[in-house]
């Protein structure tokens, strides 16, 4: 028997405990915000240690925390040496994740487990990756013995909010430098790519006034209305840009969250909106965010007696592959091939990840992960999310195998 097979056959055996560690994390909350994450960080230490794996905890400070807008970050490294010699490899999954919203039909603190799939909000994204990745880990040390390098895991509470005080603030403080690293993803392709994000918050300044005598006001939300009209045709326009990175379509814009007025018999007098905006690979973030500011800023001059506010909540950039990820990428695609009976597409994707971190600070990274085809069929950040569990546990079968190429 191959040490292949017999890393396939250590997860087969072990996979009911893999199934009830997902489960114990899927039921610890890590709702981000309110982003009270430390208690997770100190379950998921509890229950590797079980297993023999002893994490470090890594504390961001609590101010830095709640100058950042969360409540508590605990960050966790395991490492595991195994020679002198040889790369160190990260595996980094997020523990933080949105809330869970309406409309389940399963408890999302649950794992409950019904048609073949595990249920619970971060079951797919990425909680579900601490397991493939835990489990990976332990294959290759019960069959492979590996005799040089290291493996370090990388649980970290941050992406949720642009992973600064997660993979950014451990690079940052010195606490890790590895060779290569695969962070969580999917299973049917392997992301070498990705867009950057830029949010904003837009508050919109206007004159309340009694809705008996609008002329003494100035409302706030008619001059919103005109910016968020020029935002919208701006988004239009976006669609004529195209990316070669395949996977990645155009740039786009949303605005997800407006709140603005005080009564229905009131003009209101400020509106506030966030938005948005997906950044391609090619462009330039400086010059996209100034570009947005000048949509705002020219629709708002059209409105007399309305001012506006512009305070930029988040700027990730986009991952660029860098030539380093080759071992990575083929080891994927060839070993998931294998298991999952088809080929495996080195692409780009539209979300933005922390992968970006490790690849700004010369780390090349790919994502690879348990999941299916696309977020959409997760129900990432909707109802029901889930994982299928025969890709849970064909995609710990692909990090084990690669992780026993990348060390041999």
């Amino acid at each position: 028997m191959t040490d292949y097979a017999k890393l396939d056959a250590w997860i087969d055996a072990h996979f009911d405990e893999e199934v009830q560690f997902l489960q114990q994390l899927v039921r610890v909350p890590t709702d981000t915000p309110p982003g009270n994450n430390a208690p997770h960080a100190e379950r998921t230490a509890e229950l590797l240690k079980d297993f023999g794996l002893d994490a470090e905890k890594h504390a961001v400070p609590a101010q830095d925390v709640k100058e950042y807008g969360l409540e508590s970050i605990t960050n966790l490294i395991v490492r595991r040496k195994y020679g002198s010699e040889g790369r160190t490899v990260a595996l980094n999954a997020h523990g933080d994740v949105v809330p869970p919203g309406e409309g389940w039909t399963h408890d999302p603190y649950g794992g409950e487990i019904a048609d073949g799939s595990l249920y619970g909000r971060a079951a797919a994204v990425s909680k579900s990756d601490f397991a493939s990745f835990t489990f990976a880990l332990r294959a290759l040390e019960a069959v492979a013995k590996p005799a040089k390098g290291s493996v370090e895991l990388h649980f970290t509470y941050d992406e949720e909010f642009g992973g600064i005080l997660g993979p950014g603030w451990l690079l940052k403080n010195g606490l890790t430098k590895p060779d290569l690293m695969i962070a969580a993803g999917f299973s049917y392709e392997v992301v070498t790519a990705h867009n950057g994000c830029l949010q904003m918050e837009v508050t919109v300044h206007g004159k309340m006034a009694h809705a008996a005598i609008p002329t003494t006001g100035v409302d706030a939300l008619q001059g919103a209305t005109k910016i968020l009209n020029a935002l919208y045709a701006q988004n239009t326009l976006y669609q004529q840009v195209t990316s070669k990175v395949e996977g990645i379509t155009h740039p786009y814009l949303n605005v997800g969250r407006i709140e603005g007025g005080t009564n229905t018999n009131v003009v209101p007098g400020k509106v506030v909106f966030k938005l948005d905006r997906r950044m391609i690979p090619e462009e330039n973030p400086v010059e996209v965010e100034a570009t947005i500011r000048k949509v705002i800023a020219d629709a708002a001059a059209e409105s007399a007696g309305i001012t506006v506010e512009i305070k930029r909540l988040l700027l990730a950039n986009s991952m660029q592959p860098l030539a380093g990820n080759k071992p990575l990428v083929d080891a994927i695609q060839k070993h998931g091939g294998e298991l999952f009976g088809e080929p495996i597409k080195a692409m780009g994707t539209p979300l933005y990840t922390d992968v970006r971190l490790y690849v700004e600070a010369g780390i090349p990274g790919v994502i690879y992960g348990a999941g299916p085809r696309t977020v959409l069929e997760s129900h990432a950040k909707r109802s029901d999310e889930r994982v299928v569990l025969e890709d849970l546990r064909r995609a710990t079968k692909v990090i084990a195998r690669t992780l026993c190429d990348l060390l041999a």
